[in-house]
């Protein structure tokens, strides 16, 4: 992201063409799309357009940030709302209403599961829409509408606790709509895509991830400075609005939204620049640029094999990692015996370290991929992914802890505070101290394979969050970056749409499918199959290798051989 020269107009570094020029100067179809671009790209205009994706990277911020900065306080904040229900009741005396949680028995934690899915839900069914919208009109009006949707989407959330009834299901309108505003990743990374060089593209996607990524992290810090506010906070009847611990977070966010909006019509500006970086003319509010890309790419037909089966790989990176989230509480509780505060707590700091991990590989692979290319470093991901999950599978002899229902669990081994400075080496026979709780811990009886399959060590606990934290986010940005080069010059709304869709379907499907397999087979099983998955995934790379390389190159090759 070099400033452009000092000369008024120039031809940007590193812009040279990927392919000996000989053959295409003589071409008709090069001529006419000559003829479709500025000779040279100024200084003002690359100012611009690199202004403009750094919106587009605060865009990306904010959505990730919208998910995650309610989602440690659904349950509490529904479970309030409830009893704010049974204190309107008359039909409840006054000083018995504080024994109950919840009025509507349904309210319980599986539909908590179906809230936190239907962010995912919404997303994954804007994201093709707002997609196609971009592709036939400019990208700032999906963005705006799409933020204001948030916006207001927040905004409903705050009020949840005013109806007397039926509050779970205005939050689960609420954290849907707010997913069907996130569906703007696609027109994100589709401006993104079209707006940068070849040379630039993989820095450029590897920093709205980064960006996606530190919003994932922050999101539950904003959450947890809110909470000190507390649950009664501030109320102002003149708006009818309670601001506390649960409010002040989506208020927060909706008042970033705006800010985004203000800023949308401020300082975005449409720009398109072709491979080699050559700007476009006619990206303008009236959506020419879409009409000339089109006569310029007439002809040249996307590769819809490489198109698809990076989706496939997508949708398996983005699956792997949700069943790892999801698993992550379960797993520590039943190996450990951690009580639930303790799993919350010491996964919530795993996680934390994880997010920072990978905002460090984000930054890393934009200079590794420029030495050794997009393909190898992906598939080197997807291998690191394998490894993270092979080493969770139980090798050991030792059984985990057994939980015997309506039995109190005091014959579960605990550690002192100095047993915790024991070696690495030593981390298979480290559990936290007890926090004296009557809390039943270890591994339930009713999961049959507690009774016959080893427990997993700490020590190949961490050392799996480390290698999984290693190799997501190298997957994550290869596969977007790939993706983008390799549908070329076209308007990618609706392709980068899909992909989005995907992702969110596996964030949807990662979960259910952990929760059944580990409940009732046991990790064996579950780690077992996903490194079945994994395994099918890198062949289905080693299959498409030689596809996944970009339009211009595809085209230029096709060019050589009809010479």
């Amino acid at each position: 992201m070099a400033a452009a020269g000092s000369a008024p107009e120039r031809r940007p570094e590193g812009r040279e063409p990927l392919l000996g020029s000989a053959g295409a100067a003589a071409d008709e179809g090069e001529e006419e799309e000559k003829e479709s671009r500025d000779v040279v790209e100024s200084q003002e205009h690359y100012k611009s357009r690199w202004r403009s994706i750094w919106i587009m990277y605060l865009t990306m911020f904010l959505s990730s940030v919208g998910f995650s900065i309610v989602i440690m306080s659904v349950w509490p904040y529904l479970q309030k709302c409830a009893d704010d229900n049974i204190k309107h009741s008359s039909a409840l005396p006054t000083d018995l209403t504080h024994v109950f949680l919840q009025i509507d028995p349904t309210a319980d934690a599986s539909f908590l599961g179906w809230i936190i899915a239907s962010y995912s839900i919404g997303q994954m069914v804007a994201s093709p829409l707002f997609g196609l919208w971009s592709n036939y009109r400019p990208k700032r009006e999906p963005l705006v509408i799409s933020t204001a949707i948030s916006v207001a989407a927040n905004c409903l959330y705050a009020y949840v606790h005013v109806p007397h009834s039926h509050n779970k299901y205005y939050m689960l309108t609420a954290r849907a709509l707010v997913g069907f505003g996130a569906g703007n990743v696609a027109v994100v990374r589709s401006y993104i895509a079209g707006a940068t060089s070849l040379t630039e593209r993989t820095s450029a996607m590897a920093n709205t991830s980064a960006c996606q990524a530190v919003g994932f992290i922050l999101g539950p810090v904003f959450q947890t400075c809110f909470t000190l506010i507390g649950e009664e906070g501030v109320m102002w009847k003149f708006l009818c609005l309670q601001l506390n611990m649960y409010t002040a977070p989506v208020l927060f966010g909706a008042l970033l939204g705006v800010t985004n909006i203000i800023l949308i019509f401020a300082i975005f500006r449409e720009h398109r620049v072709d491979d080699m970086g050559w700007q476009y003319k006619s990206i303008n509010s009236d959506g020419e640029g879409s009409d000339v890309l089109d006569q310029n790419t007439e002809g040249r037909s996307i590769d819809h094999i490489a198109v698809v089966a990076l989706n496939v790989l997508f949708f398996v990176i983005l699956f792997v990692f949700a069943v790892f989230e999801t698993i992550a509480t379960p797993l520590t509780m039943d190996m450990y015996s951690w009580t639930r505060k303790e799993a919350v707590f010491y996964n919530g700091i795993i996680l934390s370290m994880i997010g920072i991990e990978s905002v460090i590989v984000f930054m890393v692979v934009k200079t590794l991929s420029k030495k050794t290319g997009e393909r190898a470093i992906l598939h080197a991901g997807l291998l690191i992914v394998l490894v993270g999950f092979f080493i969770l599978l139980p090798w050991g002899k030792k059984l985990p802890n057994i939980q015997w229902q309506g039995i109190k669990n005091n014959s579960i081994p605990r550690t002192f505070p100095s047993e915790m400075l024991a070696p690495f080496w030593s981390l298979p026979e480290l559990q936290l101290p007890s926090n004296h709780t009557a809390e039943p811990v270890g591994c339930p009886v009713t999961q049959s394979w507690c009774l016959n399959t080893p427990m997993i060590y700490l020590a190949q606990y961490i050392s799996s969050d480390v290698l999984i934290g290693l190799g997501y986010p190298v997957c994550n940005v290869m596969s977007y970056t790939l993706y983008s080069k390799v549908l070329g010059p076209k308007p990618q709304g609706v392709y980068m749409g899909w992909l989005t869709a995907s992702g969110s379907g596996a964030r949807i499907l990662g979960p259910v499918f952990v929760s059944q397999i580990y409940t009732h087979l046991g990790p064996r099983w579950a780690f077992s199959l996903i490194c079945g998955v994994v395994v099918v995934s890198l062949l289905l790379l080693e299959i498409v290798y030689k596809r996944l390389i970009p339009f211009s190159v595809r085209y230029g090759r096709m060019q050589e051989e009809n010479c």
